[in-house]
């Protein structure tokens, strides 16, 4: 007797070679027209799936959770921050949640750099001159930047992300430093030349580019708080691809603003799709929508991770990519 396949409904379009195999391995609803799901749809999506698979988009809260239908065993999140999933509730209802970790370092870490390189050496300003029909010449004090080589970068978060980046800041001839809630190992450290601070208050007022590669929790909530920005110095440049929430993006804007920090470089918001007004009158910022992991070869990768997932647990096993309880 074949046994029945799972009920699994996709919140947004995924790569062709991912639908295609998902439609192959499972009873698949996907989502044609890539339309963002309304509080409704992802309602009706819980009551009858077996395995839902959201992005990072979709708010998966406690009451949603609450109201899943008992056939729903699986949140196979397409995505590796899990901050819009209810996780305790999800514990609650006997559900179990998985992410896809890991494949996306090598491509934030490229974006992050590209940030640094393009705020420190101006980069969207030049452009955007030359795009105006502004631009008069060559002269040898315009569009002056800020050399890498020699300075500090400060990286929040030395996990696969940071550390890929300390990678990269090290080949520009950066000297890394960073802040973690625990210390890394001493070979990586070394292979590194990193310096680990303790205390964030103090490795901020020292840096001269901030990266902040860190998870969303409860705890990292504002972790460069309105009191923390105001540590920087004048120069320093912030760069954020992790999440907006990281960040109290007012208190960012107006310091920004007076030209009381050097720079930002942002690919996330506190409240996205929407961002601080303030951010597009700062010249000294360059903004991004949400694309420092988008390459055609992460989001296959990552497509591949939730259909292990999901095949694991449907096969009766633990999936590799749960979230455990360390997290909650």
């Amino acid at each position: 007797m074949t046994r029945k396949k799972p009920l699994v409904v996709v919140t947004r379009k995924l790569p062709d070679v991912i639908e295609t195999r998902m439609m192959e391995l499972f009873d698949t609803r996907l989502n044609a027209d890539d339309q963002p799901r309304s509080a409704e749809e992802l309602l009706a999506a819980v009551q009858t799936a077996d395995v839902l698979v959201p992005t990072v988009t979709d708010r998966i809260d406690e009451a949603l959770i609450k109201a899943a239908g008992e056939n729903l065993k699986l949140i196979a999140s397409f995505g590796a921050g899990v901050d819009h999933i209810d996780l305790k509730a999800a514990k609650a209802k006997g559900i179990t949640v998985t992410n896809t970790p890991g494949v996306l370092a090598e491509d934030t870490a490229d974006m992050t750099m590209a940030l640094i390189l393009a705020v420190c050496r101006r980069i969207n300003e030049g452009e955007q001159t030359l795009r105006e029909g502004e631009w008069q010449g060559w002269a040898p004090t315009w569009m002056l930047g800020r050399r890498l080589y020699g300075k500090r970068i400060g990286i929040i978060g030395m996990g696969r992300i940071g550390t890929a980046l300390a990678r990269r800041a090290r080949a520009f001839g950066l000297s890394v430093h960073y802040h973690n809630r625990n210390r890394v190992g001493p070979e990586l450290e070394a292979e590194l030349e990193a310096t680990y601070w303790e205390s964030l208050d103090q490795m901020l007022a020292r840096m001269d580019i901030v990266s902040i590669n860190c998870p969303h929790t409860p705890a990292t909530f504002h972790i460069l708080s309105a009191r923390r920005l105001k540590l920087l110095q004048k120069h320093a440049v912030i760069v954020n691809t992790a999440r907006g929430e990281l960040i109290d993006e007012k208190t960012l804007a107006d310091l920004l603003i007076a030209g009381d920090i050097g720079g930002a470089g942002l690919d996330v918001y506190e409240r996205e799709p929407q961002l601080a007004p303030k951010l597009l009158r700062a010249k000294n910022t360059v903004l991004l929508p949400h694309m420092a992991s988008a390459t055609l070869e992460g989001r296959i990768d990552m497509g591949e991770r939730v259909i292990i997932n999901i095949k694991t647990f449907a096969d009766g096993h633990k999936p590799p990519d749960r979230v455990l309880g360390e997290l909650l």
